[in-house]
Formats: structure tokens, sequence, C-alpha cells
């Protein structure tokens, strides 16, 4: 999709030619012929770059300037004029715009301008997500409660060794992210973290993206190349899925746990490195001993510092910060502005049971920002799995809002506890709520 420019002049023939450069360089053209006129189009659509006159009558360039940076300051503008001085230019850069040209200008300069212009901007823009992003890494692994807490705690001494950890944990609970911050926590923060999906491979391809190949190892093994643990030298490797290895490549791995050294696939020379190995599986592997499914040996060589990650529902109440670290992050994505929740959006994410943690928290949160508009994230911005499976009763049939509410929970509850025959944990489960929370509305509402 071509990004837009919007090009503001008060002289017909300026916009016309500068429309058509623009367009002959794949870029999508918008027009105004004043400074207000552009303010009112800058509110109505996303718009990646400026072209503003400097010379205009009613606002000048450096007045449009002035409110577009106080709306979006991050919107790269390059100011026009015929009237080219140094202290123009000056006065423009110092207001915020990105660049300064004069006309008649040379299309080939327009064009690397307006080019460059487009990059910083991007740049920029790719630099604040990934700033946001880390900062809000830790915000997904912290919280007030009591068992994630102590994970951390764990986590930050294991971090200070170079023992082993096997994090433990259902499916969704931020492993990776997990040990990363591992990885972050210790003196080898500096040198590479590589994670490999266990289970994302084929086993005859797992062996090699371990430990390399020779070249001629097998039908295709044109050259030489490196397994992750020798490019990981000094730093982190985490083995994700790692209950679902198989057995020839479990023997493998102990002897390189055992070791801390291995031969490429078709090898025959023993490489030697130093790295730390964080594992997670959310297999029960003392049961996949006993099955004869996982080896003894390695799951003790694993088990070294085990971490024991809580799952969303036992940490209920970290959901509102989660919750609000993914509506920020999902509304920048989209552009678009939410301010927060109300009280019966919360509610809603409290009382969910999370069967997939943290990660489907977030993928209902995105599902809410991407289909619906701020400027709060309400109880209908939620999917049918969190409100039960149909829509509120309408306010127009004599009640207000939250008795509306109120009303739709009662009947969803009295419903699911005479399918459970009165047995409230079995209700609970059929409701996607935690028992808890199931028992605290059950009281509230007076439910006999």
């Amino acid at each position: 999709m071509p990004q837009t420019i919007l090009v503001v002049d008060d002289e017909p023939l300026n916009l016309d030619l500068l429309e058509q450069e623009l367009s002959d360089l794949g870029y999508a053209v918008d027009k105004a012929s004043g400074g207000r006129a552009a303010l009112e189009q800058l509110a109505q659509k996303p718009i990646e770059l400026v072209l503003l006159d400097y010379q205009m009558p009613g606002m000048n360039g450096i007045e449009v300037l002035n409110e577009i940076k106080k709306k979006d300051p991050a919107l790269p503008v390059i100011i026009i004029t015929a009237y080219g001085t140094i202290e123009r230019a000056v006065e423009a850069i110092k207001s915020g715009a990105d660049d300064f040209i004069t006309k008649p200008f040379d299309p080939d300069h327009l064009a690397v301008v307006v080019q460059k212009a487009l990059e910083r901007a991007r740049l920029k823009t790719d630099v604040e997500l990934l700033t946001r992003e880390l900062a809000g890494r830790y915000r997904l692994i912290t919280g007030k409660s009591e068992a994630m807490n102590r994970a951390i705690a764990d986590a930050k001494k294991a971090a200070a060794s170079k023992a082993t950890v096997l994090l433990l944990g259902d499916s969704g609970t931020g492993k990776e992210l997990f040990a990363r911050s591992i990885h972050e926590w210790s003196e080898r923060s500096a040198r590479p973290f590589i994670a490999i999906n266990c289970v994302g491979l084929a086993k005859e391809l797992l062996e090699s993206e371990l430990f390399g190949h020779e070249r001629g190892a097998f039908t295709g093994a044109h050259q030489m190349k490196k397994g992750k643990m020798e490019l990981a030298d000094g730093g982190t490797v985490f083995l994700d899925e790692v209950g679902d290895i198989s057995p020839e490549l479990q023997t493998k791995l102990l002897r390189f746990l055992q070791e801390r050294e291995f031969e490429r696939v078709g090898g025959t020379q023993p490489i030697r490195v130093d790295i730390k190995i964080i594992a997670a599986t959310n297999k029960n592997l003392e049961e996949a001993v006993k099955r004869g499914a996982f080896r003894e040996d390695l799951y003790y060589r694993l088990n070294v510092i085990p971490i024991t990650l809580p799952s969303l529902r036992e940490r209920n109440e970290d959901i509102p910060s989660l919750a609000e670290y993914f509506l920020q992050r999902f509304a920048c994505e989209t552009k678009k502005h939410f301010s927060g929740f109300t009280d019966e959006a919360l509610e809603q994410l409290r009382g969910y049971a999370w069967p997939g943690n943290v990660r489907e928290l977030a993928n209902v949160i995105e599902r809410g920002v991407v289909l619906g508009d701020g400027p709060e994230f309400t109880f209908h911005h939620l999917p049918a799995q969190l409100t039960g499976g149909g829509v509120v009763a309408p306010a127009d049939r004599g009640q207000g809002f939250h008795a509306a509410v109120n009303s739709h929970r009662r009947a969803l509850i009295v419903e699911a506890l005479a399918r459970a025959q009165g047995n409230r944990a079995a209700a609970a489960k059929a409701l996607g709520l935690h028992r808890t929370h199931l028992l605290k509305m059950i009281k509230a509402l007076g439910i006999d």
C-alpha cells in the first residue's frame, strides 16, 4: 500500500506539479489549499508525510507546523518555499521540520528528501516500538502475585550461576520471555540469546540445528554449517518444549550437558563451548520418565534449578496491569486511541479462567482493539467466551446498564448451576470462570 503524502500550498499550479512528481514516485497524494484545510485533513485520516508551503495567507507554514507538532510530534514535515534563506531554514528546523527545500525544486532532490524523511520517521517508530517492547517484557513477568515474585526471585539467583534451569508451567505462561529475562539478568547479557523450538523441526533436522553439520554429512549438506550451540558460545540457549525431543537426540543432549562439548553431524572433532542452558516444557517429565519416554539421567541434568511459572488464573491480581500493557501496545500498533478499561470489562477479564494464559489474554485484547474503537475498552469489545456467549440485555427494557449486566450474569449462572445439578466447581468450569470468582458472584447477585 503506497504511503500517503499531504501537500499544502495556496497555489493550485504548485499543488498539481507536486502531485504529479510524487505520484510518479509511487506515493499517494492528498492536497490542501491552506493551513486550516490541512489540519482538518490530518484529523480525518492517517498521513505519513506533509509537504508544507511556507508563505500562505491566513496561517503561514511555521504556524501550521506548530499545530501539527502539538497533535502528532512524530509526523515528518518538510517546508517548501520560494524564499530560501538561511534564517527561514533555521526557523523551520527549530520548529520541528524534518527538512527544508526551495522552489523551484529539482525533482531528483525532492525524491531524495522525501525518501529520507520517511525512512527517518519509520526508524523512529521502530525504535519506539522496540523500546516499549523491551520495557513491556518485564511488565509481563512482574506483578503483585506472590507466586510470580517467588519465581522471579529464584530466577535472579539462577541467573548468577552456570546451572541449568528448567522452566515448568502451562502453555502460554511466558516461558520464553522468562528465559530471556534470566539471560538479561546474567553476566551473559551482552552475548547471544538463542531460542530453539524442539518441536518446530523434524527430528532429522533438529540435531543439525543444535550442533551443526560438516559438508557432505547428508544429502543437501553442500557446505559446513555451525549449529546454534556453537553460535551461542558465551551466551544462553533456550530449549523450548524439551520434553518432545527424540530418544536419539536425548542421548546426544545428555552428553553435551555432561561434557559441554559436541561434534557436528558428520564430524569427528569435538567442539567445546561455554553456554548456559535454559529448558522449558509443559509436560510432566517425571511421568514421562516413568513411562520410559524420557531419559531419567537427562531429566536430572535438566532439573538442576526447576522454576514453575504460575498460570494466569493463579496470578489473578496481575490481570489489570497485564491487560493495560497489551491495550497500549496494540493501540500503538494500530494507531488507535484507548484510554483504558471500563469496570465491567476488567471484571470480566478477572473472572475468566484463562486456559490459554497470558498468550490468550494478549489475543483477546488485540482482537478488541483491532475490531473496536475507543476511547474505552468495554464489555462489548470482549469475545463470546468471556461474556457467556450472548449479548447483555439492552437497557431499553427498563433497566440501567449495570442492572442489565447483572441480570444477564445471574441468568447465565443460574442456568449453569442447574445443568451442573448445583455443583459449583462444575458450573465454574462450564462458564470459564475461576471457582472462587464464581462464589463471589453468587453471593453478590444473591443467588440461592
